[in-house]
C-alpha cells in the first residue's frame, strides 16, 4: 500500500518560484551544454572513437556526481550547496573562453566538468522542487516549469548559431550566473521540519511503488534512444533538437493539469498509448514521409508527458520531505543510462531495417507498460475524489441559478 508522505503547509509561493526558476535555469544550461560539446568536437574534426569517449565521459560525470551529491546533501546546507553548484557551472561554462586551442584532453575535461556541474547539486535541486510543492499541484508546478524550460531551448538553439564558440560561452556561463539571481530571494535554510532519514540507494529501489514506476521509464529510455540514430538520420539533429521542444512544451503544461485532476498514473499511461501509436504507424509506412512527421509530432506530446511525471512528479510523490535526493538520483538516472546505451548501440542500431526496428520497439514498448498496470497511483484518492466533488458542486450551483 502506498504510503502517503505529509506535506509541509508552511510552504509559500516564494518556495515555490524559486524552486522553479533554479530548474529553469538548470535544465535548460545543461540542454546548452549538449550544444557546447558537439560544438567543441567540431573544432577537432572528431573521430567516432572519441565522440563515444566524450559523451560517455560526461554520462558517467552526470550519475557519477548526482550519487556523490546526494550523499553530500544531508550534510550540508542546502542553500549554501545549491549556490556552490551555480558557481561551479558558471566556471566549467567559462573554460572555452579561456583556452585559445582545443585537444581532445581539453574537450574530454570540459565534458566531464560540466556533467559534474550539472549532476552533482540536481538532486537537491530537484529535492527542493518537491519540497515547495503541495502533492495537489505538484503536477501543475511541474508542467509550467518544463513548459519554459521546453521554450527556452530553441532561443539558445538560434542565438547560438548566430555567434562563435567563444561568445556562446560567455553566454552560457551567464546564463548559468542568472541562476544565483534567486539567492537574493533568500531562499529557507530548511524547508521540512523533523529528522531527516537516510535510505540507501538499495532500499528505495526495494520500495515496490518505485520500482514499478522506474522499470517503466528504464525502459522507454531505453527503446527511445535505441531510435534515435532513425531519428537523427530523417530528421537531421539540428532540426529535431529545434523542432520537438517546441511541439511538447505546451503539452508539459496539458500534462502537469492532468496529473492533479486524474492522476499520475493515468498520464504516464496515455504517454505511452502515444507513442505506441505512433511507433504503430511508422511500422506500417516506414518508407512514407508524412508518418514520420506525425511520429515527431507524438514522441514529442510522449516526452512532454514523461518529463513532467518521471522527472519532478512521480519521485516527489513516492519519496518523503527530507528524504528525496536519491530518490531523484536513481529516478533520473534512466535518462542518462539510456543515452550511453544509445551512443555505444548507434553503429548497430543504424543498421536495422526502419521497419524492423519500429516493430521491434513496439514490443518492447509494450512490455513496458506492464509494471503500470500493478503500479499504484501516488495521488491520493481523496484528492481526485474532492476536485469531482468541487465540480459538481460547481455544476449544481450553475442548474440552481439557470433554474431560479
Amino acid at each position: 500500500m502506498l504510503r502517503a508522505a505529509s506535506e509541509d503547509t508552511s510552504v509559500t509561493g516564494k518556495d515555490l518560484f524559486i524552486a522553479s526558476i533554479l530548474i529553469i535555469n538548470s535544465f535548460s544550461w545543461h540542454y546548452i551544454a549538449y550544444i557546447v560539446i558537439e560544438s567543441l568536437l567540431s573544432v577537432l574534426n572528431f573521430t567516432y572513437t572519441q565522440y563515444v569517449v566524450v559523451w560517455l565521459a560526461h554520462y558517467i560525470a552526470v550519475i557519477g556526481s548526482s550519487a556523490v551529491g546526494a550523499v553530500l546533501s544531508n550534510r550540508v546546507s542546502r542553500v549554501k550547496f545549491l549556490c556552490l553548484w551555480i558557481i561551479m557551472g558558471v566556471v566549467s561554462s567559462v573554460l572555452p573562453v579561456l583556452l585559445s586551442s582545443f585537444i581532445m584532453a581539453h574537450v574530454l575535461l570540459i565534458s566531464i566538468l560540466l556533467g559534474v556541474s550539472f549532476g552533482l547539486g540536481m538532486p537537491s535541486c530537484l529535492a527542493y522542487f518537491a519540497d515547495s510543492t503541495q502533492v495537489e499541484n505538484r503536477g501543475r508546478a511541474s508542467g509550467i516549469t518544463f513548459l519554459f524550460t521546453n521554450l527556452s531551448a530553441p532561443l539558445f538553439v538560434i542565438l547560438f548559431g548566430m555567434f562563435d564558440l567563444k561568445v556562446n560561452s560567455l553566454v552560457f556561463a551567464g546564463w548559468r550566473a542568472f541562476g544565483l539571481v534567486v539567492f537574493l530571494l533568500k531562499p529557507k535554510e530548511r524547508i521540512v521540519s523533523g529528522v531527516k532519514r537516510d535510505s540507501s540507494f538499495i532500499s528505495i529501489l526495494r520500495n515496490k511503488s518505485f520500482a514499478l514506476y522506474f522499470g517503466a521509464w528504464l525502459m522507454f529510455n531505453l527503446i527511445d534512444n535505441f531510435e534515435m540514430p532513425i531519428l537523427d538520420y530523417i530528421f537531421g539533429n539540428f532540426q529535431y533538437i529545434l523542432v520537438a521542444p517546441v511541439i511538447g512544451s505546451f503539452f508539459t503544461l496539458i500534462a502537469g493539469v492532468l496529473c492533479d485532476q486524474i492522476g499520475r498514473k493515468r498520464v504516464v499511461l496515455y504517454g505511452f498509448v502515444t507513442m505506441g501509436i505512433a511507433y504503430a504507424i511508422i511500422g506500417i509506412a516506414p518508407e512514407a514521409l508524412p508518418p514520420w512527421y506525425f511520429f515527431l509530432t507524438t514522441e514529442s506530446i510522449s516526452w512532454a508527458i514523461f518529463f513532467v511525471t518521471f522527472i519532478l512528479t512521480l519521485w516527489g510523490d513516492l519519496s518523503e520531505p527530507g528524504n528525496r535526493e536519491k530518490y531523484y538520483v536513481i529516478g533520473e538516472a534512466p535518462f542518462f543510462f539510456a543515452e550511453i546505451v544509445g551512443v555505444l548501440s548507434a553503429p548497430y542500431a543504424a543498421l536495422i531495417p526502419k521497419t524492423s526496428a519500429f516493430s521491434l520497439a513496439s514490443f518492447f514498448l509494450f512490455l513496458a507498460v506492464l509494471p503500470l498496470l500493478y503500479a499504484p497511483e501516488t495521488l491520493p484518492e481523496r484528492k481526485i475524489e474532492l476536485r469531482r466533488l468541487r465540480k459538481y458542486v460547481e455544476k449544481a450551483k450553475k442548474l440552481q441559478q439557470e433554474y431560479v
